[in-house]
């Protein structure tokens, strides 16, 4: 953590915590969500899609498979893209608290910004099931998905 050229000072204000320079508080509602919660959500949420696929497809979850791999992450796809996108996030978010934030706009009437949408949660959803854009994060626990798609994952 960066800090102020004076010993004993602390870091500056930029870093004090994730979400300082977007404006987010520290803790509590609002606040950039931790790992933890964001990891749960994933697998749920992609637990959810192989359930799906095992439906589709007819095979059982553990049975794998070329064709129910890509069920799964076609419908993982799907499912985070027009969640994320447009009920401001996936069934894993809701479950552990959290919502997608667009930051494109400011507040609504309610206090929070506006719907990402479709097109932010589709770039977001691509860039996900990628992986390597989502582990590749900044200092506001923004990874590439959601830079790209200029939003942010934070607590309920």
């Amino acid at each position: 953590m960066a800090s102020s050229a004076r010993p004993g000072t602390g870091p500056s204000g930029e870093f004090r915590y994730p979400g300082n320079r977007l404006g987010l508080p520290e803790d509590g509602p609002g606040a950039a969500a931790g790992w933890g919660r964001r990891i749960l959500a994933l697998l749920l949420d992609w637990f959810i899609a192989g359930l799906i696929a095992s439906a589709v497809t007819g095979k059982p979850i553990w049975a794998g498979g070329n064709d129910f791999g890509t069920a799964q992450l076609v419908t993982f796809f799907g499912m985070t893209a027009i969640l994320a996108g447009l009920a401001g996030g996936t069934i894993g978010h809701r479950v552990c608290g959290l919502r997608v934030l667009s930051l494109r706009s400011g507040p609504d009437a309610t206090g929070y910004a506006a719907q990402v949408g479709l097109l932010g949660g589709v770039i977001r959803a691509v860039l996900l099931c990628l992986v390597l854009p989502a582990v590749v994060y900044d200092r506001d626990r923004r990874g590439l998905h959601d830079r790209a798609a200029n939003t942010i994952v934070v607590r309920r």
